[in-house]
C-alpha cells in the first residue's frame, strides 16, 4: 500500500521540499494546499482522503488548528501531523484531535517514521 499524503503550507519551497522528500522513500503526495482554508474546501472534494494531513500552523486566512478542527468534523479518524515551528500550539493541537506534532526545524528521517507510525 502507497501512503497518501495531503500537504497543507504555505511556503512554496518548504511545499516542494516536502514533496521531494515524500516522493523519494514512495509516498504518494495528493494535494497541496496553500492555507487552511483551501485545505478545507479540497479535503471536501477528495473523493478518496489521504492516510495523512501534514499541517503547518501559521499560514494566512485560515490558520492549521482552524482548519484541523473543521477537517475532522468532516472526517473524525482523519490523522493529521502538525508540522510547526510554534511550539506553544503543541497541546492545543493534540487536545483536538490530531495525530501527531513535530516542531520545525525537523529532520525528515522524524517526519518520515512518524507517517509510519500512524500508517502501519
Amino acid at each position: 500500500m502507497v501512503i497518501s499524503v495531503f500537504i497543507v503550507e504555505d511556503d512554496k519551497s518548504i511545499q516542494m521540499l516536502y514533496r521531494k522528500i515524500l516522493d523519494l522513500v514512495g509516498f504518494s503526495v495528493i494535494g497541496l494546499a496553500n492555507n487552511g482554508a483551501e485545505a478545507v474546501e479540497m479535503y471536501k472534494s477528495m473523493v478518496d482522503k489521504p492516510d495523512i494531513i501534514l499541517m503547518d500552523h501559521r499560514m494566512p486566512v485560515k490558520n492549521g488548528l482552524e482548519a484541523t478542527k473543521e477537517i475532522l468534523k468532516i472526517h473524525a479518524v482523519q490523522k493529521i501531523i502538525f508540522a510547526s515551528a510554534d511550539k506553544t500550539i503543541r497541546d492545543e493541537a493534540l487536545s483536538i484531535g490530531s495525530a501527531g506534532f513535530i516542531d520545525k526545524p525537523f529532520s525528515f528521517d522524524r517526519l518520515i517514521k512518524k507517517i509510519k507510525e500512524l500508517v502501519p
